[in-house]
């Protein structure tokens, strides 16, 4: 057996372990932070890793173990993943304290695009992080519909400053903000220039969202003016495109894709919904309603990724009108496993986003 003891041979076996996302290993981000050997039955290591650590954490615990197990059978291993600060958020003018905020948009309507942004929030907070959803459509805002909070409003709250600020709902675990909470059904058909611009403000100046892992962002489908003022005003740390297959909708998502570029915000990929439909009845039969293979088409012509397909499902029809996204409904159904597993890719690309940003080769543990 090897001398468990020695705190330089611990450091050895680990120092290659690579991260998935960030393409790094240990060693090279400085990650072994403290080794701590309190006999030969309890050892303790603390690592750092770039956020958000629940999609890192599993495989860093099976990783070190699987090298260390070998050396010391007997021995417990405790390992604590401590995610790295990311630097200067709470000294923001606008969303102190959220980690990471993730645009979804559209190039035009009728894609699905609120359906798809409540349910990545929902996979999300499934993951065990914090997660809010900023609903950003003035003219259609669906959020209300999709958390069955058709009444609600935001609550006003005094800060320790003693300014007044609102508080998002919350529901299911996640916290929700729309323009619908602030106006009256009919009220946004007759809202415009310095009214309009007013309601936006309030958005992302004047709520307090509290400390989140995830905030998501359903930007208003579109392509102008307002939407290039919102993804300017607010710190982004990536855009994700929803599209259908057919060729109309492919158009504006690579409008899209270029107006995030413009104000260099990283283009997390794009999503297809709507991609086919299987009856209930023949579920290996797809139907390819609005064509095929489109959002795959434009990934590789706008050099970015296809995150996943989305099939037509009346459940999800079902239950975003009822007020339950399908996720949180039932977690293990096939279509929201296609959400869970589009929601680990958005996560592993936004660690690779933060690790690129925030990068210094850092000394390993000295002993």
């Amino acid at each position: 057996m090897m001398n468990m003891l020695e705190e330089s041979l611990i450091v050895e076996k680990l120092a290659d372990i690579k991260d998935p996302h960030t393409g790094r290993t240990l060693s090279e981000m400085g990650s072994i932070q403290k080794i701590e050997i309190e006999s030969e039955k309890k050892v303790t290591i603390k690592i750092t890793a770039d956020g958000p650590v629940y999609w890192i954490a599993e495989y860093y615990n099976k990783s070190i173990i699987e090298r260390l197990r070998p050396m010391s059978p007997a021995t417990e291993f405790e390992i604590i993943i401590a995610e790295k600060p990311k630097e200067g958020i709470d000294k923001r003018s606008y969303l102190p304290n959220v980690k990471n905020i993730i645009a979804v948009a559209s190039g035009k309507g009728g894609v699905g695009k609120s359906a798809v942004s409540a349910n990545l929030a929902a996979a999300l907070a499934e993951k065990g992080a914090s997660v809010g959803i900023l609903d950003g459509d003035i003219y259609g805002p669906s959020q209300p519909t999709m958390f069955g909070l058709a009444n609600a409003k935001l609550e006003a709250v005094v800060m320790p400053d003693g300014s007044t600020k609102a508080r998002p709902t919350e529901k299911y675990g996640i916290k929700v903000a729309s323009m619908g909470f602030m106006m009256e059904k009919e009220q946004a058909a007759i809202l415009r220039g310095p009214m309009l611009a007013g309601y936006f403000s309030m958005l992302f100046e004047q709520l307090e969202w509290g400390p989140l892992d995830f905030l998501i962002f359903d930007l208003p489908p579109g392509t102008g003016d307002i939407q290039l003022t919102l993804t300017q005003k607010i710190p982004l740390t990536g855009a994700v495109v929803v599209t259908t297959p057919q060729e109309i909708a492919l158009a504006d998502v690579r409008r899209s894709i270029s107006m995030f570029r413009k104000v260099n915000v990283d283009v997390v990929g794009v999503i297809e919904n709507m991609s086919w439909f299987s009856p209930p009845n023949k579920p290996d039969e797809r139907y390819h309603i609005f064509g095929e293979g489109g959002g795959q088409r434009v990934a590789d012509e706008m050099s970015t990724e296809l995150l996943g397909q989305i099939p037509l499902d009346m459940d999800m029809r079902q239950m975003g009108d009822s007020g339950m996204p399908i996720v949180v409904r039932d977690s293990n159904s096939p279509q929201a496993q296609k959400f869970i597993r589009i929601a680990d890719s958005i996560a592993g690309k936004i660690r690779a986003i933060n690790h690129k940003a925030a990068f210094t080769k850092l000394p390993s543990i000295q002993l």
